[in-house]
């Protein structure tokens, strides 16, 4: 069953509990900066395991001390839902830097 889309302006009422993540484009967006390479890629070990828990997994990258991370739904055409949502939650949760 498809991921109902989010309408812009709930898309902006999620963001209000997201610090740091944007609405860019299709994508809720977020640049999480580190202060080593150790600590970006247990980060994204940590999150790679709430994203398998939700079979929803992001579009991402390292260099460095720095993760991208960008949510979009590919059952919803690329657009963001409300499991992107969950999941940045989730990031925010378990992250300790903004």
């Amino acid at each position: 069953m498809p991921s109902k889309l989010l309408k812009s302006a709930e898309i902006q009422q999620a963001l209000t509990t997201l610090p740091g993540w944007a609405h860019d484009g299709d994508t809720l967006a977020k640049c999480y900066k580190f202060d080593s390479f150790r600590e970006a890629i247990s980060f994204m070990v940590r999150a790679g395991f709430e994203a398998e828990a939700m079979d929803h997994h992001p579009d991402w990258s390292n260099v460095y001390n720095r993760v991208d991370v960008r949510l979009n739904t590919h059952d919803a055409g690329g657009k963001v839902t409300a499991k992107d949502v969950e999941l940045a939650q989730r990031f925010e949760k378990i992250s300790w830097v903004e």
